[in-house]
């Protein structure tokens, strides 16, 4: 038995078709998080992050050039602030050898010396040796005595006097001398060192802030039109800022533990360097644990900076364009 074709739809099922697509519901608009999850990532433009990272390493050998030499020069004077020299000044061997005993009797009698040593001969010729030579043992240049002097206080002007009071009466002609004088030049050289250092980490957090500023905007002009279609559909400009911010602060860890990390092997080839050189005043300006936490608190404050900087990049961007 053939089966009959299907009889065509009346009017009265058209119009039951039209009510069914009326009822249905309309697709929703994504709202707030789930329109701001539609801007696709918005990388920082160009090699920022490793600008970031140069810019790190130099802050990192700034800084531990600065307490270097910081660390240098409180040793410097640690060691030599109540330090006091007194050169007896005599060309016979034998009245030198004298009046330097005399000298080191009336030294150690004075109040507030704790340590008093005079130099041998032997000493004081290997100490010439490298400058004057032969000469310095032959005789032909007369050496005075010298002799160390220990205060229990930092020795100054008045010290000195006191000192060169004392000494004139059995030893005169003695030459009293504030070891801590001879280091002035050497500690004003150091201090503007740490000048220097201060100035050039402030440069260079400029410069990083200058470069995450400029990568911001262009990623933002780059996503203009993305952003304004999931403002209008109903992205906040929290919501908004949160996705840049978040591709801002994963470039920026990148570049500050890479720059840290050059940094830090630059800091230790040096201090290799100046280890080898076996002096005992070099060696005051190691680097402390304290000093190296200073160190690694910079990447953290690289990270901070780059986030601060492209937030305010970011809002003043979004309310000029909404």
């Amino acid at each position: 038995m053939s089966s009959l074709p299907p009889l065509p739809a009346g009017p009265d099922a058209d119009e039951t078709e039209e009510g069914a697509a009326l009822a249905a519901p309309l697709p929703q608009r994504p709202l707030g998080r789930a329109a701001a999850r539609l801007l696709p990532p918005a990388r920082l433009t160009g090699p920022i992050p490793w600008v970031i990272a140069i810019l790190i390493a130099l802050v990192v050998i700034a800084a531990a050039g600065g307490l270097a030499f910081a660390n240098l020069s409180a040793s410097a004077n640690a060691g030599l602030s109540r330090a006091v020299s007194v050169q007896v000044i005599e060309p016979n061997p034998d009245l030198r050898e004298a009046r330097g005993q005399a000298a080191v009797d009336v030294l150690a009698g004075l109040e507030g010396v704790t340590a008093v040593r005079l130099l041998p001969e032997a000493e004081l010729v290997a100490m010439l040796e490298p400058w004057l030579g032969a000469g310095a043992s032959s005789g032909d240049v007369p050496i005075p005595a010298l002799i160390d002097v220990e205060l229990s206080t930092t020795a100054d002007a008045d010290d000195v006097a006191r000192i060169e009071a004392a000494l004139a009466a059995q030893v005169p002609g003695a030459r009293v001398d504030a070891q801590g004088d001879f280091l002035k030049p050497v500690a004003d050289a150091l201090a503007a060192m740490q000048w220097m250092a201060l100035a050039l980490i402030v440069l260079v957090a400029l410069a990083t802030a200058a470069a995450v500023w400029l990568a911001a905007r262009n990623a933002f002009a780059g996503a203009r039109e993305t952003v304004e279609i999931m403002h209008l559909l109903g992205a906040s400009e929290r919501q908004v800022s949160a996705v840049f911010l978040r591709d801002v602060l994963r470039e920026a860890i990148f570049g500050a533990l890479v720059g840290t990390g050059l940094g830090a092997a630059a800091v230790w080839l040096l201090g290799q360097q100046f280890a080898a050189l076996g002096s005992a005043m070099v060696s005051g300006g190691g680097l402390t644990l304290g000093d190296w936490l200073v160190i690694a608190a910079i990447p953290l404050a690289g990270v901070l900076l780059a986030l601060m900087t492209a937030r305010i990049t970011i809002a003043l961007a979004l309310r000029d364009m909404l």
